[in-house]
């Protein structure tokens, strides 16, 4: 029986470990997973080692209270790895854990695999000088990432984003609206801030004052808020003092109902543009860190855009709204441009479609295209 420890270590992660969990079974119906991960790799199967949400930090400055906790956690994957064994070391994004993970097990254990590149393309670039000998093959989910990665004899594959398999653009609006009893003339808002708790600290405050602002002059206003499994009930206690409760929504399926329902969507830069995007919701970008983390980053950027939709277009097609820009008059005012004038949603979704074309598989479905790159590394 072929053995697989896979690591995620945060939420995005987890969606993609339990759709490739799913992928190697159909090659191998026998093969053995241990490792990290959250509720959808539970429910393939996975018992996680410790809880995964441990591992979701982030940030220069956040991330330091943490540093005692972090390096416990790495001292017993690491030694849980070379217990167990296993014929492939998988590990999924996060790589300020993962990528000390592949260093510490080194090439005299299992085959190791990386799949979502580091985004080195985008800042710190000198970083990829680092990562020859880390992995056997390095799992790239963005077409212009082998380019970048191949002269540094990374062995980079394009196999394609999961996010196309989602299900995103299959939601149904009536079944949300009956679900939630909304009147016909309500205007639901998707809200995004984040997997993380100290994501969701920093914007929900922000989303409070962007929907009092905004509610003056959309009286029909009906906020959303997706809420992450791992952090939802702490969000709802965040979003207990709102004037206008949100409805939290914590599963994939209603999730996506939502998008269906939804007029506009604020959300924070990542995969979740890309799920709006496949759901055709205009939509506008923010975020906000430490301001050190903020000043620092800046500095380091290499990329025009942080949203992934805006890098798949190579322009503007959302509104980036970072740092000293994520300001309730400002986002307001951006979702009420998008509300009131049909002509920007319009443009929105009609780049929408080009990026995501981008995104397909050489062939097959993404999950699918990586698990067979996964089998050939074993060969």
């Amino acid at each position: 029986m072929t053995r697989i420890f896979i690591i995620a270590g945060e939420a995005s992660g987890d969606v993609l470990g339990y759709r490739l969990m799913a992928a190697l079974r159909r090659l191998d119906p026998a093969i053995g997973f241990t490792g990290i991960g959250g509720a959808r790799m539970a429910e393939a199967g996975l018992k996680s080692l410790f809880p995964m949400q441990e591992l979701a930090r982030m940030g220069l400055v956040e991330i330091l209270p943490h540093i005692l906790s972090l390096k416990k956690r790495l001292g017993e994957t690491i030694a849980a790895i070379r217990a167990q064994k296993p014929d492939i070391l998988l590990t999924i994004d996060s790589p300020g854990f993962t990528l000390r993970v592949l260093k510490a097990i080194g090439p005299g254990g299992p085959k190791r695999v990386h799949y979502v590149a580091p985004q080195v393309w985008a800042w710190r670039q000198e970083r990829v000088k680092h990562y020859p000998g880390l992995w056997d093959e390095l799992l790239c989910l963005l077409p212009f990432e082998p380019e970048f990665f191949a002269p540094h004899g990374l062995h980079p594959v394009f196999t394609g984003h999961p996010v196309l398999e989602s299900g995103a653009d299959q939601g149904n609006a009536r079944s949300f609206r009956a679900r939630h009893n909304l009147a016909p003339d309500a205007v639901p808002i998707m809200l995004m801030p984040g997997s993380r708790i100290t994501e969701t600290k920093r914007l929900l405050p922000v989303f409070r004052q962007t929907l009092a602002l905004l509610g003056a002059e959309e009286k029909d206003l009906v906020p959303v808020l997706a809420a992450a499994p791992g952090i939802a009930d702490a969000v709802a206690a965040q979003t207990e003092d709102w004037p206008v409760r949100p409805i939290i929504v914590r599963d994939v399926a209603e999730r996506y109902d939502a998008f269906a329902a939804a007029r506009a969507a604020l959300t924070k830069s990542g995969t979740s543009t890309l799920e709006l995007a496949m759901a055709g919701v205009p939509m506008a970008v923010t975020y906000r860190v430490n301001p050190v983390s903020g000043f620092l980053g800046r500095r380091l950027i290499k990329v025009p855009y942080v949203a992934m939709i805006n890098l798949l277009a190579n322009r503007a097609l959302v509104p980036e709204l970072l740092q000293e820009q994520c300001r309730p008059d400002i986002l307001a005012s951006t979702l009420l441009t998008l509300l009131s004038a049909p002509e920007k949603a319009a443009a929105q979704r009609a780049g929408f479609a080009t990026a995501l074309a981008s995104l397909r598989a050489p062939e097959g479905l993404p999950s699918d295209a990586a698990a067979r790159a996964i089998r050939g590394v074993l060969r």
